[in-house]
């Protein structure tokens, strides 16, 4: 049974080019048949030898092999350390929301996808937490709209709808001079077109509904990070909440 333990970078083969890596990562052959695809686990608990005791999983809403093998692969395509796949893109980004409080501030750009906008503020402002939009597209008006409480910038590039191009290098700069967390919205660009955990991006955060799935046949959210309190923080919340993909739709991913 595969280790549900995140691989370090070093092991995710970054020497390989793109395409090797979205074939190979994380998808070891099966060592019950040798089965060159990974299997799809569809079980939701595993047998321990004895109390505590396991082979890496416990649960499937804790961990299952076939989301390792998603989360290990896009974590690599990402240059990242860390994935974590979710059940949709609105939940990977509801779950990033819970790494703040009432009270903080974050700073978004101006164009997103409608379904971001209504999380934001259909859903999480009533319970505190305070948003503003700002086009990105000049990164000197993040300077001038960034308040003591910005926690976090949210930048979506390129935007949906309407295609806004955002200097993740530049505002990840002006948000870490004030401590604040960058979080990038990269679905349209795709871990092929951009990889934003190198422009200074704390959390890469996809639906993987589009590019990423390609066959609108699964739906699906995944973030990846190399913030190693990040995502201690994330992994305790998606345990917790619970907004895990089934194992079917991440084999298709």
């Amino acid at each position: 049974m595969p280790d549900n333990t995140p691989r370090k970078p070093e092991a995710q083969d970054a020497r390989y080019g793109f395409e090797t890596r979205a074939i190979h990562v994380g998808q070891d052959p099966d060592p019950t048949t040798g089965s060159i695809i990974v299997p799809i686990y569809q079980t939701s608990t595993y047998v321990q030898e004895k109390l505590g005791q396991h082979k890496g999983y416990e649960y499937s809403r804790t961990g299952n092999p076939t989301r390792t093998a998603l989360e290990e692969c896009m974590a690599s395509l990402e240059e990242g350390k860390y994935g974590l796949a979710f059940a949709s893109g609105m939940a990977a980004e509801t779950t990033i929301m819970y790494l703040f409080a009432p009270g903080d501030h974050i700073l978004a750009s101006d164009d997103l996808y409608g379904g971001t906008y209504r999380l934001f503020e259909r859903v999480l402002a009533p319970y505190g937490l305070q948003f503003s939009y700002v086009d990105m597209t000049d990164p000197a008006s993040v300077c001038d709209h960034m308040r003591d409480n910005t926690k976090a910038v949210w930048i979506e590039t390129p935007s949906n709808p309407l295609m806004k191009l955002i200097d993740i290098t530049e505002v990840s700069k002006i948000a870490k001079q004030r401590g604040a967390k960058v979080i990038v919205d990269n679905t349209f660009a795709s871990p092929y077109g951009q990889q934003p955990l190198l422009m200074g991006a704390d959390i890469s955060v996809h639906s993987s509904t589009k590019y990423l799935g390609g066959h609108s046949d699964a739906v699906g959210g995944v973030l990846v990070t190399s913030d190693d309190a990040a995502y201690e923080k994330l992994k305790y919340l998606q345990n917790a909440v619970g907004a895990v993909p089934g194992p079917m739709d991440c084999f298709l991913v």
